[in-house]
């Protein structure tokens, strides 16, 4: 077998769903390395002794430049995201491999990955598209296939390279543009680091789009793919093996609108909230990231982030705007005397804020909510009962 290495990113909310991930690796794979990549502060209940990593990973070991400044830049998500290029090139550099997988910490594994090892016998790179076939219902088409065209063709929560000339060139690439341009922003045609992902067919040669329906079960392309089976006997997917299974924060969208899930798929769910309950949820998935915070404890707002990450002269002037110590190089004593009027007003900056609310309008006009209120109105204006909000 192959010298495989593999990885996930997170924060310390974020632990007890990579234990699940890293249990359910083992189970098949134990001589596989593990490392965790840990985009917070180690929380003091964690000790390595105790887990299925093989190792911790931490920011300060990636080397980015400017650390603080960089941080600061990203929310929390972006933050997750930007660092796996990185992690990559890490890992290249600091151990002995033959290809590198990534699964995000909401993956579990259910069978064995050979057969997707040995896709890197003709390939470089691996990927996984959100979906396998073209939408059949036309709200499903503005739901995932519209989606998928803003956000990205393929799903980074897995992603391999092998260790070739190309796969290394491909990691040198992704790995800079993570760095410098790893943002959610639709409007700018980013995505974080999936939006670049859809530029590699044509960058780089022995891209092997796989297509397996086992591969990355999630709720945007359950529509798709019939799940059925058991855990002790086995889940087939469109009748190949289940082989990883994406549980998304956003899972329960797409299958409740049309009716997606089945016994098996409900089933899983419920044993993943079990699972991860059993790995410290609870605890640990109420805590917040420690870069959300300035160093005296108050919060850092998405505006605060977002004027310090298109401005220059201020990250020339706070090199590291986390603290509040300083009288001189002070970010946050500055942002209390900055107007918001005096923030500019340029054609791009309005285009991702309307877009953004764009995104929220459709978020809440497709939630049960929005829907039972729109028919409570139309009843009550049948009804000649007055409406008031």
């Amino acid at each position: 077998m192959a010298n495989t290495h593999i990885f996930t990113s997170c924060t310390n909310n974020y632990l007890p769903l990579a234990r699940v991930l890293a249990k359910s690796l083992k189970k098949f794979h134990p001589d596989f390395h593990l490392h965790l990549v840990l985009c917070d502060k180690i929380h003091e209940s964690f000790d390595i002794k105790n887990e299925d990593f093989d190792d911790v990973i931490t920011l300060e070991e990636l080397e980015i430049p400017d650390l603080q400044r960089w941080l600061f830049k990203h929310s929390v998500v972006e933050l997750c995201t930007a660092v796996k290029g990185l992690a990559f090139k890490y890992i290249m550099k600091h151990y002995q491999w033959d290809n590198v997988l990534f699964f995000d910490p909401d993956i579990a594994i259910f069978s064995p990955l050979d057969e997707l090892i040995n896709n890197f016998e003709n390939s470089n790179i691996l990927i996984t598209p959100h979906q396998l076939e073209p939408e059949k219902v036309a709200s499903a088409i503005v739901d995932n296939e519209i989606c998928f065209l803003r956000h990205g063709t393929f799903n980074l929560g897995f992603l391999g390279v092998k260790n070739s000339p190309e796969g290394i060139a491909f990691i040198d690439w992704w790995s800079s543009r993570c760095l410098d341009f790893c943002y959610s922003d639709t409007a700018y045609g980013l995505y974080t680091d999936q939006r670049w992902i859809d530029l590699v067919p044509s960058f780089f040669a022995g891209v092997n789009i796989l297509r397996h329906p086992g591969y990355n079960v999630a709720n945007w392309n359950l529509s798709n793919r019939d799940v059925q089976g058991d855990l002790e006997t086995g889940i087939l997917v469109n009748g190949e093996p289940l082989c990883f299974y994406h549980f998304s924060s956003s899972q329960t969208i797409m299958p409740e609108k049309y009716n997606l899930h089945n016994k098996i798929t409900s089933y899983l769910l419920k044993w993943y909230q079990n699972q991860c309950e059993q790995m410290g949820q609870n605890e640990l998935g109420k805590l917040s990231c420690a870069y959300n915070f300035f160093d005296n404890g108050n919060v850092i707002s998405d505006e605060q982030r977002l004027v310090y990450r298109q401005r220059k002269d201020l990250q020339a002037v706070f090199k590291n705007p986390f603290d509040t110590t300083s009288s001189t190089n002070n970010y946050s004593q500055w942002w209390s005397h900055y107007e918001i009027e005096e923030q500019p007003k340029d054609v791009d900056s309005l285009q991702r804020q309307l877009a953004h609310y764009k995104e929220l309008v459709v978020a809440m006009e497709s939630s049960k909510f929005w829907k039972i209120r729109t028919f409570w109105f139309k009843v009550k204006k049948l009804l000649g009962i007055p409406i008031t909000e």
